[in-house]
């Protein structure tokens, strides 16, 4: 009898210290202001992280920086070389848009001397620059002003979108990234989509979602960079035909930026929109201003001021 007594109470003991470690935990996470970081794949969410670490962390540690020469590929230096100065790819590279090249390729073309350099580190710009895939649930936690972050990057491309609903409690504030620049290109997993069509379908589900009620959304237009050079060339109305701005910067900026406003069925939400450079650092650093007074907007909503 006394040792079914004592094991009751060892079981007991064990499920209370499992409670308190569970309310510690959400006491914790209390602490955090929680970003969810959405949008469809290769939209830059990636390369946001990338940012918050140099800007709000200790950046890059030589180890991480050595991971990414693996991922420059090397072993095809001369080949690389060789076939950047053909007139045949110069020409092909003009037409891009027609397949899936990533956007960092005249980056990596042009860069590729500095690549083989026997004492060759990569710098910010070289990572910032590099490619990868996400997949699964990647946490990122950093202090700004006095505000503690926590931000979550979820994989873009359909198949990793599941996962997202495990992301929604307690969020603060969504980060929406949207290509502005592949508005010509369709989807790497499903090539009979459009890329922009598909963003706007994203966001508008996103925006309007029962689990984001009253959560800020700020709307990052990403890829402004190369919005600019593509837009010189190729009319937005290849996607959108009522766009008559012609082959303007402002004017296509303009009509994107109400196209995705307008997908907001709630007049009182809080949406901030940004045309972002995500590889720029300064840029980046402006735009996250924004996150933080989203929050702050929150914050003050929260205790009855507004």
């Amino acid at each position: 009898m006394g040792k079914l007594l004592s094991k009751k109470k060892k079981k007991e003991s064990s499920n209370s210290n499992k409670i308190d470690e569970k309310m510690k935990k959400e006491e914790q996470e209390k602490q955090f202001a929680k970003l969810l970081l959405l949008g469809a794949g290769e939209s830059g969410k990636s390369t946001v992280v990338k940012q918050m670490k140099i800007i709000h962390k200790e950046g890059f540690n030589e180890n991480e920086r050595k991971e990414v020469v693996e991922q420059i590929i090397l072993d095809f230096y001369e080949k690389i070389k060789t076939l950047w100065k053909d007139g045949g790819i110069q020409d092909a590279y003009s037409r891009r848009n027609e397949f899936q090249l990533f956007d960092a390729a005249e980056f990596y073309f042009t860069n590729i001397d500095r690549f083989v350099e026997e004492e060759f580190t990569p710098n910010d710009e070289d990572i910032l620059n590099t490619r990868v895939r996400t997949t699964g649930i990647i946490e990122t936690k950093f202090e700004y002003e006095g505000i503690k972050f926590s931000l979550f990057d979820v994989g873009g491309q359909r198949n990793e979108r599941k996962k997202w609903i495990h992301c929604f409690s307690g969020v603060t504030v969504v980060i929406f990234c949207a290509s502005l620049s592949e508005y010509d290109q369709n989807l790497f997993e499903d090539r009979t989509k459009n890329r922009m069509t598909e963003a706007l379908m994203l966001f508008e589900e996103i925006c309007n979602s029962r689990w984001f009620t009253d959560t800020s959304i700020c709307l990052f237009l990403n890829k402004a960079d190369l919005f600019r050079k593509k837009i010189k060339t190729v009319d937005l109305n290849v996607c959108f035909k009522d766009y008559e701005g012609g082959c303007d910067f402002d004017n296509a900026s303009e009509y994107l930026q109400e196209k995705f406003l307008s997908l907001n069925r709630n007049p009182d939400k809080d949406v901030t929109v940004h045309f972002t450079c995500a590889t720029d650092t300064e840029n980046m650093q402006q735009a996250f201003d924004s996150v933080k007074d989203a929050i702050l907007r929150r914050n003050v909503k929260d205790v009855g001021m507004i």
